[in-house]
């Protein structure tokens, strides 16, 4: 009982202060209280370990990671770079301008959106553990069946939301191109894809995520000696649970990087949008 008594008066005394900051609602403050909410999990994480002796091999502290961290530099670089930079954001590159392409030539073409969008419904609802280890024996164990695994979890979010950006003008738009005699293709330029940014944006921002996850779950199914998923499973194996957590703190600001960037270029590409003017 006495252990509770730091982590409920620590808790408490960064919920009232961010409650407090929380009512100026400026940038500073949120920034504020999103920081210190987080630095305040790291340490009750960190007293929770500590003060209930929790093996690593259930739950290691968040400085038991850090030191993993810096013990494995070059490891984990290694690891990155085979899994986020070949397979993650070659499969999301792929993926997303394959989605793009199909899509424009379905909204060209009803019978295409007949045939290809219950295809592409039917591939995206298959299960990843099920295509990873088909892929994988397709195109080999390095980095390029994982892009093809990613590509396919790509796909389809965006297709989805590429069509429905194209059909998203109304008619006074298209009598307006209409009127000044514009073909498909300059209609498509000047109305069409400038209109229909915002839904791809949506579709590239969700598939930042899923490229990430398809590019590890395919790595435990076959794997060069090195690669985030590949270290994962074997670090579990070797009971290095510190590893484990150094890898997945690695995927996840990688993550939040990535997402982050894809929503700047969205700020920058769709400066007109009504929604950021507020």
């Amino acid at each position: 009982m006495t252990n509770a008594v730091p982590i409920l008066a620590l808790w408490l005394g960064t919920w009232g202060l961010n409650a407090w900051l929380a009512r100026f609602d400026t940038r500073a403050t949120r920034f504020l209280v999103a920081l210190i909410f987080g630095l305040t999990m790291l340490i009750l994480w960190e007293m929770i370990v500590r003060l209930y002796d929790v093996p690593s091999v259930i739950l290691p502290a968040p400085s038991q990671i850090a030191d993993s961290i810096a013990d494995h530099p070059r490891l984990l670089w290694g690891d990155f770079v085979q899994t986020i930079l070949k397979g993650a954001l070659s499969g999301w590159i792929m993926g997303a301008g394959a989605a793009v392409i199909v899509a424009i030539l379905i909204d060209r073409s009803p019978f295409l959106q007949r045939g290809l969008l219950p295809v592409g419904n039917f591939v995206a609802a298959l299960p990843i553990v099920g295509i990873a280890p088909i892929l994988v024996m397709w195109f080999g164990f390095d980095w390029q069946s994982k892009a093809a695994v990613v590509v396919v979890m790509v796909f389809f979010p965006v297709l989805v939301n590429m069509i429905a950006g194209l059909a998203d003008t109304n008619a006074l738009q298209r009598d307006q191109m209409a009127t000044w005699s514009a073909g498909y293709w300059q209609s498509l330029l000047k109305l069409r894809l400038p209109a229909a940014m915002p839904f791809l944006f949506n579709g590239l921002k969700i598939t930042t995520t899923l490229a990430l996850i398809g590019a590890i779950v395919a790595e435990f199914f076959g794997s060069p000696t090195h690669g985030m998923g590949f270290r994962i499973s074997t670090a579990v194996g070797q009971l290095d649970l510190p590893l484990v957590w150094a890898e997945i703190v690695v995927a996840a600001i990688a993550g939040s990087l990535f997402y982050g960037i894809v929503a700047l270029v969205e700020r920058r590409v769709t400066f007109w949008h009504p929604s950021r003017r507020t």
